[in-house]
């Protein structure tokens, strides 16, 4: 049986708080669970993945429609 990653729709919110909608969802995932995050907020392509590498996680960002996707994998 396979999961769907969770899915945070920050989409249409203002940095900071796409980041800490994303922190506040990893404190409950184990080590090597998946979140996926959509943002439209511009700064969200900075902030989230300078988040991930200061904190040991894997991020990888996509464009979808008018929205960014991040794909973290939690440390």
């Amino acid at each position: 049986m396979t999961t769907d990653p969770q899915t945070i729709d920050a989409r249409g919110l203002k940095c900071p708080l796409p980041v800490l909608k994303m922190e506040k969802r990893l404190a409950s995932l184990p080590p090597g669970a998946s979140l996926v995050v959509l943002a439209t907020d511009p700064m969200a392509k900075v902030d989230i993945p300078l988040f991930c590498k200061q904190n040991g996680h894997d991020c990888t960002v996509t464009t979808e429609d008018d929205a960014m996707r991040f794909v973290i994998l939690k440390g």
